[in-house]
């Protein structure tokens, strides 16, 4: 992944493949942003003005790139676009910076070094550029010819491998709290590609018992205690629900629970993901056009498994765990039909009305085992109903919970570490449409709502009296159009830094 390093020193003398700046959209046109003083005066205080001949204009995911002036040990300035330019005496906005950062990674893949002049007025911001460049220089090749060619050394498309260096101008090396803005942004960073290259994995080679594998030797690099549910043990304490969904596949599901604990921690949350590796729709087999991106429907496990070991790499003061509820959902003599019931962990009937519900069914055992442990919280993610894109588009995802201060403070912190989110409801009419005649519940109720009723369903299994919130990330969990900010094509790792700065604010005590 490409290194980091703060630097205070003179821009023209610093040797690298490029100048990155800032520019923002003005009300008269482009403005140089701070931290590329140097630069502007180079060209005389014209800089600006050279842009707009070149084009530029300053909106967000602009790249211009220019000679750099006469005198600079680099040969090259790209300037990317920050957006709007912010109000006299009010600093960029964060996401604006991440974006930025991730969008000039993106377009200097292949060069050793780049020098990055944003607006650094504080340590965090630092942190956020940082994690912008990380996140944007990603790629995913391991399965291109230049990729396994270069075992090691993630080639990007096009034969360029990503930025391998980055130093961030206006951080102070030897300062506490840049220093530690960094060191978090490379922990959080590093974790969330993780969760990118698993929704990126062909399902062919992530199967469940290969996730519950590379959880393992993560746990056991980061000092996190890891228990792995085979089928035989599944079967023993009765996962109806994730041995029902798994029944169709030659391949076994497993329920993976992985705790990073603290000694100095005073509150527990648990994390639940979603880990159909592949979804077929089972035996309600799902129509042609809607197969191709089902490697995407563990991505909410791959958010949890993350977001855990971020927890322990960042030593947070709270005790995290998490709970990975993997399945793969195939049609098959042996698969769970329209009609069957089954008997959850929790003790609880469920009709299956759709197999294509099928994620409701693994996350309902992993909930009612969360629920055993009375945690403070409980946050689940997942990959969980197209509704929920219908309602919010493919770059947001939808907040549900038991508490509306929770459903609060859970979307807030989203919104601060720049993941779109939008809080939902759990109308109670809703509930009455997943009556069974024959079983406690079913796994399907009114058409309309569809996302909500999901919702509802699901907080049937969380223990009475825990605080609990729904992710609903089926719609920003994959990109499958280009890539734009820091984000890539393909998976995203969404719901990584919310759960994180849940954690953190959590250790903090400022939630919960």
């Amino acid at each position: 992944m490409t290194a980091l390093t703060l630097s205070t020193a003179a821009v023209p003398g610093l040797r690298a493949d490029a100048i990155v700046i800032g520019v923002a959209k003005g009300a008269r046109g482009p403005v140089v942003a701070p931290g590329a003083e140097a630069v502007d005066k180079a060209y005389d205080g014209r800089l600006a003005d050279v842009l707009e001949t070149l084009g530029a204009s300053g909106a967000e995911g602009e790249v211009t790139k220019l000679p750099a002036p006469s005198g600079f040990k680099a040969p090259v300035v790209v300037a990317v676009g920050l957006g709007a330019e912010p109000e006299k005496d009010t600093a960029f906005d964060a996401e604006a910076l991440r974006r930025a950062a991730g969008v000039a990674a993106r377009a200097l893949a292949g060069a050793r070094k780049a020098v990055f002049a944003l607006p650094l007025t504080e340590a965090a911001d630092a942190g956020v550029v940082g994690e912008g460049v990380l996140l944007g220089a990603y790629s995913f090749d391991a399965y291109k010819e230049n990729g396994r060619q270069a075992q090691g050394t993630a080639k990007a498309k096009n034969g360029k491998a990503p930025l391998a260096e980055a130093a961030l101008l206006g951080g102070k090396p030897r300062d506490k709290a840049y220093k530690a803005a960094i060191e978090r942004a490379v922990a959080v960073a590093e974790e969330l590609n993780r969760a990118r290259d698993l929704v990126n994995t062909p399902p062919n080679d992530l199967n469940p018992e290969a996730f519950a594998a590379i959880a393992q030797a993560a746990a056991k690099e980061h000092g996190i205690k890891v228990q792995v549910l085979d089928e035989k043990a599944l079967t023993k304490g009765g996962y109806g629900g994730i041995l029902g969904v798994g029944a169709g596949s030659a391949s076994g599901p497993r329920l993976v629970k992985l705790s990073y604990t603290s000694s100095k921690a005073t509150k527990s949350l648990a994390f639940v993901g979603k880990g159909i590796t592949y979804d077929s729709g089972g035996i309600s087999l799902k129509p042609a056009g809607h197969n191709e991106t089902m490697k995407c429907d563990m991505a909410g496990a791959a958010a949890v498994f993350a977001a855990v070991v971020a927890a322990a790499r960042l030593g947070l003061e709270v005790n995290v765990t998490g709970w990975l509820a993997l399945a793969e959902n195939m049609p098959s003599g042996s698969a769970t039909r329209p009609g069957d019931v089954l008997r959850m962990y929790s003790g609880k009937t469920v009709e299956v009305l759709n197999t294509d519900a099928e994620g409701r069914l693994v996350l309902a055992d992993a909930l009612w085992a969360a629920s055993q442990e009375n945690p403070d919280a409980i946050i689940d993610v997942a990959t969980l109903t197209g509704a929920m894109m219908l309602a919010l588009g493919s770059r947001t995802y939808g907040v549900m919970a038991n508490d509306d201060a929770f459903r609060a403070a859970v979307h807030e912190a989203a919104e601060e570490v720049g993941e779109p989110a939008w809080p939902m409801p759990l109308p109670e009419h809703l509930r009455k449409g997943m009556d069974s005649a024959t079983a406690d519940i079913a796994n399907m109720g009114e058409r309309m709502g569809g996302g909500l009723v999901a919702g509802l369903f699901l907080r049937e299994f969380v223990g009475e009296g825990i605080t609990w919130a729904h992710l609903d990330i089926a719609g920003p969990a994959y990109n499958e159009g280009g890539p734009f900010g820091y984000t890539p094509k393909g998976g995203t790792g969404t719901a990584v830094r919310t759960l994180v700065r849940v954690a953190e604010l959590t250790a903090a005590g400022e939630l919960g």
